[in-house]
């Protein structure tokens, strides 16, 4: 009768001290590398946004002045802005890639 309530406990989950040595890990991690905070996540996407907007912006603006300085029958604006946006994406889908790649083999060495 007694054993009961223990194996059904060891069968419901991790024991406890499994789960307070897990959050310790963690927090032992979190203060290793503190750029893995909210601040850190937050000051990303940001630069993930400026790495978008600067090319867009730049392709916009020398459309506007090859539009004004050398006129033809094409507008240079919308079509340096679409390039502009298209480089922005491209390099933030390749600095994200980079980076998951990084965390992912980082999480890989330290379960080994």
């Amino acid at each position: 009768m007694r054993d009961e309530p223990l194996q059904r406990r060891a069968e419901d989950g991790p024991s406890l001290s499994a789960q307070v040595g897990a959050k310790a890990a963690r927090k032992l991690r979190a203060r290793r590398h503190p750029e893995s905070g909210i601040w850190f996540g937050l000051g990303m996407m940001g630069l993930i946004g400026w790495s978008v907007v600067v090319p867009t912006l730049l392709g916009a603006l020398t459309g506007m002045w090859l539009d004004k300085h050398y006129p033809g029958r094409h507008a240079w604006t919308l079509s340096l802005l679409v390039a502009g946006l298209v480089l922005g994406c491209w390099n933030a889908w390749h600095w994200v890639a980079k980076e998951e790649k990084a965390m992912r083999q980082e999480s890989e060495h330290r379960d080994a």
